[in-house]
């Protein structure tokens, strides 16, 4: 078992196509996390996602702030204490319209294909290159 504080955890910037968003990657397979990855996500006022889909799920809490979700069927507002469920292949992005910063947890599980943040990992790498 592990216990610590998730600062204690880097924010690095989420992934391209993404404004005014970090990741803090606070439970992941190094660890021993086999079947999902835990992450949270801050959004500064003005923020978003980018408009994507990939093949896995999203499972979202809005820990802190307010702002839409978005899908090809539109758009909800979501708020603290407010739970999204992203189905996989579905577009989706999510927006920071308040004033206050959103933070919000989201879990991804693991597959076989891509690893959910793969891509994020390579372009770090890149980008540590590169320094």
């Amino acid at each position: 078992m592990e216990v610590f504080h998730y600062t204690d955890v880097e924010a690095k910037d989420a992934e391209e196509g993404a404004s005014k968003l970090t990741v803090r990657w606070l439970i992941t397979k190094k660890m021993g996390a086999e079947n999902f990855a835990m992450r949270l996500f801050e959004m500064i006022a003005g923020g978003y996602s980018p408009f994507h889909s990939h093949p896995w799920e999203h499972e979202v809490f809005i820990l802190e702030g307010e702002g839409l979700a978005i899908s090809e069927e539109g758009q909800k507002k979501f708020r603290a204490g407010d739970v999204i469920f992203i189905p996989q292949n579905s577009k989706h992005q999510l927006k920071n319209d308040g004033e206050k910063t959103v933070r919000f947890l989201c879990l991804v599980p693991y597959t076989n294909d891509e690893r959910p943040g793969q891509h994020l990992e390579l372009r770090q790498k890149k980008n540590s290159a590169n320094v």
